[in-house]
């Protein structure tokens, strides 16, 4: 049996988070979708992504952040960073307009002592990444299902910097293309713990 078509603009409306009318639009309409469209990613909206993760904030303006990352028609660059991912992912993520991995530096430039903070880092340059691209009606993914050890081997990436994740980028898809588990959470609620919960000795007034 054929599952009933899916509106993706009544999808990607029935996602948008609720919260405070006073957050952004932007945070509220991101969420990490797998259904993919077939679609190609122009270089210039890859490169805009690229510098929206660029210009995060991080300790000491240091930029640990460094980017692994191939658009759709590179195939073999795309096949390459594709193949790091664990076999669940592949099956959706080869859909992607765009694949990344995200690595970082762990040593300061400027006198090679250990920087704690250059996960955190990383982590804002994506998080930065992910709205740009839902202000360009793109949609983004993160991933920790990859091979660090496979990724390393693949790209030479030097023992002071550590792959940190995956990332798919592209264009919000069908979901009937997902196995079952996955259409299931594609066409599911979002939900967060309340703010209560992620507090720690502290309180609003």
């Amino acid at each position: 049996m054929t599952p009933d078509p899916i509106d993706l603009v009544v999808l990607q409306t029935q996602k948008t988070a609720e919260t405070p009318e006073t957050l952004n639009p932007l945070l509220r309409n991101r969420w990490s979708p797998r259904a993919l469209a077939d679609r190609d990613i122009s270089p210039d909206d890859l490169r805009t992504l690229l510098d929206a993760a660029r210009w995060a904030a991080s300790c000491n303006n240091e930029q640990p952040w460094r980017f692994i990352v191939a658009r759709r028609n590179q195939k073999e660059q795309f096949a390459s960073i594709l193949g790091c991912l664990v076999e669940a992912n592949q099956a959706w993520a080869q859909r992607a307009s765009a694949l990344m991995l995200t690595l970082t530096s762990t040593k300061f430039a400027r006198n090679g002592s250990l920087n704690n903070w250059a996960h955190h880092d990383v982590g804002l340059a994506l998080g930065n990444l992910m709205i740009q691209a839902v202000s360009m009606g793109l949609v983004s993914h993160g991933m920790a299902g990859f091979d660090a050890v496979k990724a390393r081997e693949t790209f030479g990436i030097p023992e002071d910097i550590v792959p940190v994740a995956a990332v798919a980028i592209g264009y919000l898809g069908d979901p009937n293309v997902l196995s079952e588990k996955h259409r299931a959470a594609e066409l599911g609620p979002r939900s967060r713990k309340p703010l209560a919960d992620l507090l720690f000795a502290s309180e609003i007034a």
